[in-house]
Parts: C-alpha cells; sequence; structure tokens
C-alpha cells in the first residue's frame, strides 16, 4: 500500500496530513527518509518511522456516536473547545470523524481510522443518505417543499434532489425529515434558509440503513463488521 495510507491506518494521521508528514521529512522507510509520495509499504516486511518512532498499522475500529450540540467534529482545536473524540476516552485508537456535523448539530456521526472507509463515507460520488430532523422556523408550504425535493440553487451551486417528509406544522414552527447524499457545508441550514425557514434545531438521525436507536445522547457504540461491510458494500454497488 502507498506510505501515506499505511501511516493513515496507524492512525498517525489522516492520508493528507500524512502527505504533509512526509514532504516534511518527518517519515523514514527502511531506516532512510522517505521523500516519494508514491512510495509503497509492504507490512510485513518492511519498518517506517515516524520521528524515530517505528509505526505498525492500528486494528481498524468503527464507531456509531450520538453527538451532542456544543461539541465540534475535528480531533483538536487550537481554540480549547470541545471536540467529538473527547466523548471517545476509553478507545486505543486514534480515531477520526467520518464527514462532520455543525458545532450546534446533533446527532449520529462515525469515527473511524480507516481512512479508505472514510472516503467511501463522504465521497458526494457514492451518495451515502444521511437524514435529518430539523425544527424550522414558520409554517412550511407544500410549494417549499416541492422546492428543497426539486433542489435549491445555493452559492456553490444546485443541490440534488432531497428526499421530505414534514413531521408537524405550525405557525410559529414545523419540523421536517429530509434526506440527502451531498455533504457540502452547512448544506441543510443553508437549504432551508433559502425557503424562508431558517432552523432553530437540527439532528441527523440516520446514515444509509444506521440510526441512534439505542444510542443516547452523547453515547456510542461500535459497528458490527456486517454492518461496515454493508456500508462499504452500499457506497461501491449502491446495493446493501
Amino acid at each position: 500500500m502507498r506510505l501515506a495510507k499505511y501511516l493513515a491506518q496507524a492512525g498517525i494521521a489522516s492520508r493528507r496530513q500524512a502527505e504533509d508528514l512526509i514532504r516534511a521529512g518527518r517519515i523514514k522507510l527502511n531506516s532512510q527518509v522517505a521523500t516519494d509520495l508514491a512510495s509503497q509499504v509492504d507490512p510485513q516486511n518492511d519498518r517506517v518511522e515516524f520521528d524515530g518512532v517505528v509505526v505498525s498499522p492500528e486494528q481498524p475500529v468503527y464507531i456509531l456516536l450520538n453527538k451532542p450540540p456544543g461539541f465540534l467534529s475535528t480531533v483538536a482545536d487550537s481554540r480549547g473547545r470541545p471536540t467529538v473524540v473527547q466523548l471517545v476516552p476509553n478507545i486505543k485508537q486514534r480515531v477520526f470523524p467520518v464527514g462532520r456535523l455543525d458545532q450546534d448539530t446533533a446527532g449520529l456521526l462515525l469515527l473511524s481510522n480507516d481512512g479508505a472507509f472514510t472516503n467511501l463515507m463522504i465521497h458526494p460520488r457514492y451518495k451515502i443518505d444521511k437524514k435529518y430532523e430539523a425544527v424550522i422556523r414558520g409554517e412550511i408550504s407544500s410549494a417549499e417543499i416541492g422546492m428543497l425535493r426539486d433542489g435549491i440553487c445555493l452559492d456553490d451551486g444546485r443541490t440534488a434532489p432531497a428526499k421530505v417528509r414534514l413531521i408537524r406544522s405550525g405557525t410559529k414552527e414545523s419540523v421536517i425529515e429530509l434526506v440527502i447524499h451531498e455533504g457540502r457545508k452547512r448544506q441543510v441550514k443553508r437549504m432551508l434558509a433559502a425557503v424562508g425557514h431558517p432552523v432553530i434545531k437540527l439532528t441527523r438521525t440516520g446514515l444509509a440503513f444506521l440510526d441512534l436507536a439505542g444510542v443516547k445522547v452523547g453515547q456510542y457504540r461500535y459497528l458490527r463488521q456486517e454492518e461496515v461491510d454493508k456500508l462499504i458494500d452500499l457506497a461501491r454497488h449502491g446495493r446493501a
């Protein structure tokens, strides 16, 4: 496998960050400073070092977290704000968020140290459905729901059609369920603001066939291997 992928699977950094470490001359391959990003590693026979410490691949781990609002979807924050990895303190492997949820958005977030799996889950070409429940201001009309279903023109382009279901309607606020497969920054909030209904509260309730059943806010569980395999098959072949 490529050196950067090996470093990512060892939990040293994300694949992109691992490439930066290679460029900085901090990685050795068989006692020689690695300079070629295309360098290949045989995990059984090659010796890889990061700042003089031997690197070994970690056991891959896949976690489903019910993220509370107020936590950043990152590993660390320079301003000292709480991050999602602080919610999984007993995990020995160095995990990363699979995608992201805004700081004030709650709900289902995966964490893993498997970079290839992460890419399958977050790249828009794999069309993994993400389900949200949104509490929004005002009473949303059937015409506005139709606009969401057709796709909304945002400043970064038109969104793909969304699946929308009205849960509750009221003059002061409404509740809708919305399913998308894209992952643009603050996409759901921008879509709803574009039709005149700013989000009051947003929760991701599902990802593909996964939901939050049995996982309380702030808690997590490990994905079963059959769930991981099913997600990978869904991303690669469009079936589960």
